[in-house]
């Protein structure tokens, strides 16, 4: 079976048969799409993906985050085959469907956000949940100021693109962004003030969130503080507890709402089902949650999750949409969420990290240029700097290092404005085989691209 196999590369890269394809996408799909991989998905099972000229592929970026359950579950397929026979679609608006219902009641229950009384609506996208986090938000502090960080990144429609950080590609030439969304320096400890210890360089980033609110946005206007608990497309930066409990502390004291974005790092990814789970327990639990991409195992629907009286605020018809919470997307996010609980893929995100942040450690000290490993459970990263003093940025070299891993069959990908950084974001049910096959393949490209 596909989903047991190694890597195997057969061919020149792209093969005839995707060369093909790839040759016709550049005169029908804009350029703007972009692609990464020299290859055409014909399958994919677990962790593995095999092209149209039958190499085989392991897919270390999985969509960007998707299938933490892998590709093409068998479960997941059924309850998605059981729900077409029954109806494709209907719309929540016009009439109730149980699928969303019994959805928004799991979403309810595990969704770690503050409040007793929970409440949960579906939308399609990591755009749209991050947008309508922001409806709720206004809608409830009667605010309109809106607080995000450095490197974070939260989507590309035009509210989320201002809330986004990154400039190129995403904002390049599109105009003026929406206003009401301000960036505060984001607690990026690996690249703190030169002469500071890591506890310094916390304290630093805290003053700077304190001053933030001094000079840039009067906390009284501010509806919402919104942050990834792992920074994902900016580097794969966890966020310190302590800051955490600070911007709890920020939000108790001045009537804003606690914002987590669990897009990415939501669904077993980081150790825990959200990683606002280490926040709960840190006694900082967020005030919403939105969530998408691994809810579903690949099918298109999001989350936005908050406390009742939250909820409340949004007037009647506020949120919906044609698609949100399509029923076959509901029904493979039910499935998706009952595998993650019983086949404890939190605890398999945790025993991945394991086995990486050994090899991390060996690669430390066998690479000069590898300035810095980080990550919560399987959401890891690795960043690459051309002097571990000045920590120059080793963008070229990056690139490098992920052209020789795609030619060899491992399919991975940048993270961080300096582009200096490689993201890991496996489907937890890889092997372990499978799992040191791929670790082996990127220290083979290292060896021949940094020293």
């Amino acid at each position: 079976m596909l989903r047991n196999e190694l890597v195997q590369i057969k061919t020149e890269l792209p093969g005839p048969k995707s060369k093909e394809v790839l040759d016709k996408r550049k005169k029908v799909i804009p350029s703007a799409v972009g692609t990464d991989t020299p290859a055409v998905i014909n399958r994919g099972e677990g962790a593995m993906v095999e092209d149209l000229d039958g190499n085989i592929f392991m897919d270390w970026v999985g969509g960007i985050g998707v299938p933490n359950i892998g590709y093409s579950h068998p479960e997941v397929v059924k309850a998605v085959k059981e729900q077409v026979e029954k109806f494709f679609h209907t719309q929540i608006n016009v009439i109730t469907y149980k699928p969303y219902i019994d959805l928004a009641e799991k979403m309810n229950r595990i969704v770690p956000v503050k409040g007793d009384e929970k409440q949960t609506f579906f939308v399609n996208s990591g755009s749209e949940c991050l947008e309508n986090a922001v409806k709720a938000a206004r809608s409830f502090t009667k605010r309109n100021e809106i607080v995000t960080f450095t490197n974070g990144f939260h989507g590309r429609t035009y509210f989320t693109l201002a809330m986004t950080s990154k400039v190129r590609p995403y904002k390049s030439g599109l105009g003026v962004l929406p206003g009401s969304s301000h960036k505060c320096e984001l607690p990026y400890i690996y690249r703190r003030p030169k002469s500071m210890t890591e506890e310094e360089g916390l304290n630093y980033y805290i003053e700077k969130l304190r001053m933030f609110f001094k000079d840039t946005v009067p906390a009284e206007d501010a509806a919402a503080i919104v942050i990834e608990p792992v920074v994902g497309e900016g580097g794969f930066i966890p966020i310190p507890i302590e800051y955490v409990k600070e911007l709890r502390k920020i939000c108790d004291e001045n009537g804003i709402l606690l914002v987590a974005d669990e897009v990415q790092c939501g669904f077993c990814r980081t150790g825990r089902m959200f990683a606002s789970e280490y926040w709960a327990e840190a006694g900082a639990a967020p005030d919403i949650i939105t969530s998408a991409k691994s809810i579903a195992a690949g099918m298109p629907i999001s989350a936005v999750t908050a406390r009742k009286e939250i909820m409340d605020a949004l007037q009647p018809g506020a949120v919906g949409g044609t698609y949100g919470g399509n029923p076959v997307a509901a029904a493979s996010a039910l499935k998706a969420i009952e595998i993650y609980e019983r086949d404890n893929l939190a605890g398999r995100a945790m025993e991945i990290n394991e086995i990486c942040t050994a090899r991390f450690e060996k690669w430390k000290a066998k690479y000069q240029m590898l300035g810095d490993t980080r990550g919560l459970g399987a959401m890891l990263g690795i960043e690459f700097v051309k002097d571990r003093e000045t920590k120059e940025p080793a963008a070229e070299e990056n690139q490098a290092i992920i052209a020789e891993c795609l030619q060899n069959g491992l399919i991975v990908q940048e993270a961080g404005l300096r582009e200096n950084s490689i993201r890991f974001l496996m489907p937890l049910v890889l092997t372990d085989e499978q799992l040191n096959n791929g670790l082996d393949i990127l220290e083979k490209a290292m060896d021949h691209n940094i020293k």
